[in-house]
């Protein structure tokens, strides 16, 4: 299997520039940086121990970010490089690191051994760490050729990704087999992998439980801040096709009982927000972008956010959130968000039915008291006004148990990397 699987991706490697100079004219790619992705890198490769992280999106990079300070922080270690494949990703990254010349961020090339042996060759990575679900089978098949660790760390195996592997099975139990240690982020992962050829493999929970320092580059204009100091806020955040309107049904149900109402919606894709800003204007709901805060006032009804990376700071201003791709039918074999940076934060969290992805971390957070289940606008809007009309206070004893266990985790995957350095 792997022998075809390689031999396709050399097949397809004369077409690789053309592919992501089309995907750059979508604006899928980072006009700049998308030839990184053919390995064509134009950074220094330093003298010293290089701790190297690979994400995929901006759910994975934000739940490294506890690791990439403990990182910056170990004298062991000289560079700490991060790859990741989104164009979202990639911004939050570099924004958050740019001024840190311990950090690097590059975007990951191709799967193809031409682009990924140059990569490494490049780099020379003394520690490969992979985030969460990325598997590529040329670049790990060079990393094992090469005598380098290789960590997955807060591995996860979805019951769909599980059941294709199984078709490959002998496949992925040579690639799965090439990691040194698997440290997975629940209990039906850690059974997948063993099913699938992994050898060492620990369960210390979810990463993204750790706390991430919300007080660099998360802080809102103070003008803002005074402008909507006495009004009611909520948000739908990460949401998909039929949630925003879902989410402005509700504002409007709400806005009868409070008319200071603010709604604040986080698409989870904002390559979206022309589309959502149409459909929610039909609904005679005046908008404002978040790029445009200084157009808010007393009668803004919907606060549009369009930049990524901008979660935390209206989950800080926010006591209730309702977290997308839990009520579209469309997803239910491929849904939820992860519900634990608000719930951090303090606020209480809605969902709908379909969480699939996050059963494990759902559970929890529902024995805390920090979940509901909602079904329908007419359920949401009815939560938030028994929720504005009770004014409780944030939870902060929650918080605090939330903090002092993704601490422990962040303890434990911290001491086993440290065994590679």
């Amino acid at each position: 299997m792997y022998f075809w699987y390689k031999l396709i991706t050399y097949l397809l490697y004369p077409f690789a520039p053309v592919y992501l100079y089309f995907r750059k004219l979508r604006k899928k790619e980072d006009s700049k940086r998308y030839k990184e992705k053919l390995s064509k890198i134009n950074i220094f490769r330093d003298e010293g121990f290089l701790i190297w992280f690979h994400v995929a999106s901006v759910g994975e990079a934000m739940s490294i970010l506890p690791l990439i300070e403990s990182c910056i922080q170990e004298k062991k270690i000289d560079k700490t490089l991060i790859t990741s494949i989104t164009l979202s990703s990639g911004k939050i990254l570099e924004k958050r690191f740019s001024q840190n010349p311990k950090v690097i961020h590059q975007f990951l090339p191709l799967d193809v051994p031409i682009l990924t042996n140059k990569f490494l060759d490049h780099w020379k990575p003394n520690l490969s760490i992979f985030i969460d679900s990325e598997v590529w089978p040329n670049l790990i098949f060079d990393i094992s050729k090469r005598k380098i660790p290789l960590l997955l760390i807060n591995g996860r195996i979805t019951k769909k990704s599980f059941l294709r592997w199984k078709l490959v099975v002998n496949f992925a139990k040579k690639i799965f087999e090439k990691f040194d240690l698997c440290l997975t982020s629940n209990e039906e992962s850690e059974g997948f992998l063993k099913i699938l050829g992994a050898k060492n493999i620990k369960n210390y929970g979810n990463l993204k439980f750790s706390k991430i320092n919300t007080d660099l580059n998360n802080k809102l204009d103070s003008d803002f801040l005074n402008k909507i100091k006495n009004r009611k806020i909520w948000c739908g955040a990460s949401t998909h096709p039929t949630e925003e309107i879902l989410c402005a049904k509700s504002h409007l149900k709400i806005k009868k009982k409070y008319n200071n109402i603010l709604t604040i919606i986080i698409p989870r894709h904002i390559d979206r927000v022309k589309t959502i800003y149409e459909e929610l204007s039909k609904l005679n709901i005046k908008i404002v972008l978040s790029s445009n805060l200084s157009q808010i006032d007393t009668k803004t009804d919907v606060l549009l956010v369009d930049s990524y990376g901008e979660s935390l700071k209206f989950y800080n201003i926010s006591k209730y959130v309702f977290l997308g791709k839990s009520l579209a039918t469309s997803l239910r074999k491929d849904s939820g968000q992860n519900p634990i940076e608000p719930a951090r934060l303090g606020c209480k969290v809605f969902h709908g039915p379909y969480v699939s992805n996050f059963v494990e971390i759902y559970k929890y957070l529902n024995k805390l008291g920090v979940t509901k289940e909602i079904n329908s606008s007419d359920e949401l809007s009815l939560s938030l006004v028994e929720e504005f009309r009770d004014d409780k206070p944030k939870k902060l004893e929650i918080s605090a148990k939330i903090e002092n266990y993704g601490q422990n985790i962040l303890n434990n995957v911290t001491m086993e990397i440290k065994k590679y350095i």
